[in-house]
This record gives structure tokens, C-alpha cells and sequence, in this order.
């Protein structure tokens, strides 16, 4: 119904592209979402249905500002702003900023609009913010069973093919592959597994499997050092004062959402708070700072 409300606006053979944001902003796809399907935006009105269709479709990095929708939608700046509210409460869209590493090793904060087909409630979003890959709520359709083989397996039933001399068996290929999943999990490639189990094979290879076994748990590469997490901040939706995701369930403010602000206790505030308040003061700053620039 969503993509029926803007075809009828836009024929597919008449879309203009959509205009991109500046390199390292615009849209960014949430992760972990479900399968597309017609009935994705169901639960929303026809109009939040529609915009949210569209935002759905659009590529990484798309100005999904309300000055630049409002040129390719035919609703107004307002009608827009007041529906991505909406799309906003109904746990499709967040808006932010996020710090990144500059091409000269340098950082900066970009505007982020970070949007999900599925919907997530504010819990999932607080996880996403901090740097966690939150689990999918739901599972999609299961396939239906039958017998498979993984990466790791099919690369050792092959083995034979490049060596001959290091030939396995089905069962020697089910007793291996955990070790050659464990490669792949440290990011090494096929061709890394195949140069390591067959540059320089002693002749003859009296026990392929053995052989095979040493020189994969030996020649083990280590693991990736940890990805360091992401430093991102949630915006008020009405007032874009930045924030931590629990001071902006549904994506606003307590002041915006018309709450009293809490009475702070006169105990001091944990370090962690104090810090997390400081960076997002910090952060505040340097957008007033780049806006000023502008």
C-alpha cells in the first residue's frame, strides 16, 4: 500500500535520483533487519507508511533531510518533519551524530540518520547506540532442512583437487573443519588455508588427516585485534539537544515530551555518568562550533 501511495506520484520509470549527502553523512541502515516484505509498514498511517517505504529504499548516504525530501515527496516540510517524528516514535528512525576517523587520521562528528525497516523499541536502540549488535527479535522463516555442507568442509573435501597427496575422508572432513572455521573466523581467506596446508608437503604424506591437523592448529593466525567501539549521540527529535538513548525514549526529551526535569540527588553522580555527560557536552560544543563555520 506504501509503495502503491508514492507510485502513483513517481512511476517507476519516472523517479529522479535521489540527491546524496555530503561523504560520511545521510542515511545508514540499522542492522540485523528482517526480510523485506509488503507489509513491513502496515501498522502506520498511509502517509508515515509512504515516507518510511521510501526512506527504506534509498541507498547509503542519502540526504534524508526534510529540505531535501520534501523536493522528491509531495508533502511539505512540515508534514515531513511531523511524520519522521512519528517514524521516529514507532522505532524506525534515529537521528544523531557519530564520531569517525578522517582520511588524515583525524576525527569528526557527522549528522547521522540511522533507519530501520524493522521496528526496534528503545532498549534495542540504546544497545545499537553504545556499540553492540543487538539480536534480532524475531526470526525470519526457517528453510527447509536438508543436508548441507560449510565453507570449512567444502574447502577440505576439495583439498585433494590442489594436493593430491593430502586427500581426505568424509569423516576426516567433519573432524577438520571446526579448525578451518576457526581461520575464517580470524579473517584468513581460502587461499590463506590452502597456501598454509600445502607449501612445502613432505614426500610422502604418510597421514594426510594428521598432517592436515598440525599444520592448522600450528600455523594458526591470531585473532583481530577488537574493533574499537563506536562513540555515536542521539539528538532530540524536536529540539536536537544531544543525549544519551535512556534520557530520549521514543527519540525526545524529557523537556520536549512536556516531563519535568529530575531533581538531581545530593550525593555525587557515578564516574562513568559524569563522563558520558562530558562527552556529550564536548560533542554539543563542536556541532555549535561546526555550525558556526558553515
Amino acid at each position: 500500500m506504501a509503495d502503491a501511495n508514492l507510485s502513483a506520484v513517481f512511476p517507476p520509470a519516472q523517479q529522479p535520483p535521489h540527491p546524496m549527502a555530503k561523504p560520511g553523512y545521510g542515511k545508514r541502515t540499522a542492522p540485523d533487519q528482517l526480510p523485506r516484505t509488503a507489509h513491513d509498514f502496515s501498522h502506520l498511517p498511509p502517509r508515515e507508511a509512504a515516507i518510511a517505504a521510501f526512506l527504506d529504499r534509498l541507498p547509503e548516504g542519502a540526504d534524508v533531510s526534510v529540505k531535501t525530501l520534501a523536493k522528491q515527496l509531495p508533502y511539505g516540510q512540515c508534514a515531513l518533519g511531523t511524520a519522521l517524528n512519528r517514524l521516529q516514535q514507532a522505532g524506525h528512525l534515529r537521528r544523531g551524530r557519530e564520531r569517525v576517523t578522517a582520511d588524515d587520521g583525524g576525527s569528526r562528528w557527522v549528522t547521522r540518520t540511522w533507519f530501520s525497516r524493522t521496528a526496534r523499541d528503545d532498549a534495542w536502540w540504546a544497545a545499537f547506540i553504545r556499540g553492540d549488535v543487538p539480536e534480532q527479535r524475531e526470526s525470519p522463516p526457517e528453510r527447509p532442512a536438508g543436508p548441507t555442507r560449510s565453507r570449512a568442509h567444502i574447502l577440505l573435501a576439495a583439498l585433494g583437487r590442489t594436493a593430491p597427496a593430502l586427500s581426505l575422508s568424509q569423516a576426516d572432513c567433519a573432524a577438520l573443519a571446526p579448525l578451518v572455521a576457526e581461520w575464517f573466523a580470524r579473517g584468513a581467506s581460502e587461499e590463506d588455508v590452502l597456501r598454509a596446508l600445502t607449501a612445502g608437503l613432505p614426500t610422502p604424506v604418510h597421514h594426510p588427516a594428521a598432517l592436515v591437523h598440525k599444520r592448522l592448529s600450528s600455523k594458526l593466525p591470531p585473532p583481530p585485534p577488537a574493533p574499537r567501539p563506536s562513540l555515536r549521540l542521539l539528538e532530540c527529535a524536536t529540539c536536537r539537544a544531544p543525549g544519551s538513548p535512556e534520557a530520549l525514549p521514543g527519540g525526545r526529551c524529557s523537556a520536549c515530551r512536556g516531563e519535568p526535569a529530575p531533581a538531581h540527588p545530593g550525593t555525587p553522580l557515578p564516574a562513568p555518568t559524569v563522563h558520558a555527560r562530558a562527552a556529550e557536552i564536548r560533542a554539543a560544543m563542536a556541532h555549535r562550533r561546526e555550525r558556526a563555520l558553515v
